[in-house]
């Protein structure tokens, strides 16, 4: 009788991405926070529309507030990389995500 060894295999429950790392431009930094913040805005419009699609009873009333804070944010970023584009500085960025499983 032949005995076969399974392998265990390790199931990953964290996964890190590294999304942005360097040294940009204002101009530069701007352009990526900008997308960034753009690709989660509309993610977000997306997920509150599809809510409320085909229903004609809704009364359409949702939160927007994570909306409203990335759009306070990117506010912000313009504000901070317009001083930097004044002083001619270079910016460092670093973004990482980090994803984990949970129950």
């Amino acid at each position: 009788m032949e005995v076969k060894e399974l392998a265990t295999e390790e199931v990953k429950v964290k996964q890190q991405i590294n999304l942005i790392e360097g040294h940009f431009t204002a101009a530069e930094a701007s352009d990526i926070v900008n997308a960034v913040l753009k690709v989660k805005i509309n993610f977000h419009k997306l997920q509150r529309l599809s809510i409320t699609e085909g229903n004609n009873e809704d009364g359409c009333e949702f939160d927007s507030s994570r909306i409203n804070e990335l759009l306070e944010q990117q506010a912000i970023a313009k504000d901070f990389f317009a001083n930097a584009r004044l002083q001619n500085k270079k910016l460092k960025m670093k973004s990482t995500i980090e994803i984990s499983i949970e129950d």
